[in-house]
């Protein structure tokens, strides 16, 4: 099993809508060069979700 730290671990929160959210931190959106309001993809794949840019 993997070893996370802290600042790695997120809470799944409910929206008002009925959807679910995780808040990703602001360092992983700056590595992948990612913007407020950019399109992505999201599939599951097992037990876990890929998020990956949309083009």
């Amino acid at each position: 099993m993997k070893a996370y730290t802290n600042e790695n671990i997120r809470k799944i929160t409910k929206t008002g809508s009925g959807s679910y959210c995780v808040i990703i931190p602001k360092e992983m959106i700056k590595e992948l060069n990612w913007k407020e309001r950019q399109k992505v993809v999201i599939k599951k794949s097992g037990k876990e979700i890929i998020i990956k840019d949309w083009k």
